[in-house]
């Protein structure tokens, strides 16, 4: 491993530890004595991604990544979510087991999981995605959104209230306490 400091090719490595996109291991160069820290993953093969306009272009996990952040640009979406919906796409296309494949297939999954995520980076992600050319399409886009959202949120049906009725008993015994029923509507209240 190069050292990134001095060039020198001599490193030694100090800790290895397993994370979950791979190993991190911590370096140190024998040259300069500078500490460092390399992650490898191993490579599946992803398929080669056709373009609207038929050109093919490499899977790049690192564009579609910095794609993902430009959408949530200082919102609050967490970095271990972006990493998490780059790594479900880029899962998606190795198990695909295809040499090519449609870029609307990434295109398609990133904005769902944005939907997920937070509502402005998906609107932002949409503009240039579904090519929404002026405020009436994005409109369309937020009005389609809001009513998704308020399907999702469907509140309970209010019944109306119920009525208890007390009565003495008919004939005197050992329970002092009235007896009691309740008589309620079943039906909801529109």
């Amino acid at each position: 491993m190069k050292c990134p400091y001095c060039g020198e090719h001599d490193t030694k490595v100090i800790d290895t530890t397993e994370s979950r996109g791979g190993i991190r291991r911590r370096r140190e160069c024998k040259e300069c004595g500078s500490r460092f820290t390399t992650h490898e993953r191993s490579l599946a093969a992803t398929p080669v991604l056709v373009k609207g306009n038929g050109n093919r272009e490499e899977f790049d996990r690192d564009k579609l990544k910095r794609g993902i952040w430009v959408a949530c640009a200082k919102r609050p979406v967490p970095a271990s979510e972006i990493e998490r919906l780059t790594t479900r796409v880029e899962t998606h296309l190795q198990s695909l087991g295809r040499s090519e494949v449609s870029s609307r297939v990434v295109g398609d999954m990133v904005i769902e999981g944005l939907k997920d995520l937070d509502p402005i980076a998906y609107i932002r992600y949409a503009i240039v995605y579904l090519g929404l050319e002026d405020l009436t399409s994005v409109r369309a886009e937020i009005d389609k959104l809001l009513s998704e959202q308020q399907e999702a949120i469907q509140p309970l049906p209010v019944y109306e209230e119920c009525e208890t009725i007390f009565t003495e008993p008919d004939s005197p015994s050992d329970d002092p306490v009235a007896e009691s029923t309740q008589s309620c509507s079943a039906e909801p209240l529109r």
